[in-house]
């Protein structure tokens, strides 16, 4: 191989060249990612457990809805209105969405209600369009709600259309069991979280701190599985240096239902 006669100067400067190119195509890449593929979120409360824990790592799939101001990372917009390669959610799909009061906040729920649906909560038990949605209780299960560890009782839950999913209730009595009729306006959707009892959702409208109607422009993605999940409130050095702070039974692990759904669904 011949030497390099060039001067030093020049032989410096086809390096930093490379190094900024390198950075750029990384930098390139990462943005594509985030914007055609999936960005990664991480569950920071237990709305949504038994499906979801805190400290799971999700991904949202941005294409499973197509794109839209919310979706696009960095605050950039479309230079027209509307959402390019629009799908809509199917009912039970677990979606990231940016909170409608606050948008610079996201939330993680489960679609429950479709553009005019009528959803209700009575005693406890789910209605859509006026029919008990059913469920069969599978048993107690320990989970941690506002902290704390507390024994819940656990269900499958069937809603209409096939989707089966876990849900866990600490009592029919509590304020979001029993509602008034909720009409889901029209390019909106109506989100709940799995954790029944102790959920901010569209049962609580955006004007007393809740979530209220989701409007479909507020979707980022769909998810569908958790990345990896560490011990909550566990700092990645020390998840690192003690293995046993990451949940590996958790890794890619697959947030749909596989098993019987419940009776008479």
């Amino acid at each position: 191989m011949p030497a390099d006669t060039r001067p030093g100067f020049l032989r410096a400067l086809t390096r930093g060249f490379g190094e900024v190119k390198s950075i750029l195509i990384t930098l390139a890449l990462v943005i594509l990612a985030e914007t055609v593929i999936a960005q990664p979120f991480i569950v920071p409360s237990g709305s949504m457990e038994p499906t979801l824990l805190v400290g799971d790592e999700i991904a949202a799939t941005k294409f499973a809805y197509g794109y839209d101001r919310y979706s696009l990372p960095f605050g950039l917009t479309l230079p027209f209105n509307g959402r390019i390669f629009a799908r809509p959610p199917k009912r039970g799909d677990v979606v990231v969405f940016a909170l409608p009061r606050d948008p610079s906040e996201d939330y993680v729920k489960r679609v429950i209600g479709l553009p005019g649906d009528r959803i209700q909560m009575r005693k406890g038990q789910l209605y859509i369009n006026g029919q008990e949605v059913p469920r069969r209780p599978v048993g107690p299960v320990t989970l941690m709600l506002q902290g704390r560890p507390m024994t819940v009782m656990e269900y499958v839950e069937t809603l209409p259309g096939g989707v089966s999913h876990y849900i866990a209730k600490i009592s029919n009595e509590l304020p979001l069991n029993n509602t008034k009729v909720y009409v889901v306006p029209k390019g909106c959707y109506f989100m709940m979280g799995d954790n029944r009892d102790d959920s901010l959702d569209s049962r609580v409208p955006a004007s007393q701190g809740g979530v209220g109607y989701v409007p479909a422009n507020h979707l980022i993605g769909r998810v569908d599985r958790i990345l990896f999940s560490i011990t909550p409130f566990t700092g990645w050095g020390d998840a690192l240096s003690h293995l046993g702070d990451l949940s590996i039974s958790r890794v890619f692990k697959d947030v749909h239902f596989h098993g019987a759904p419940a009776a008479g669904s």
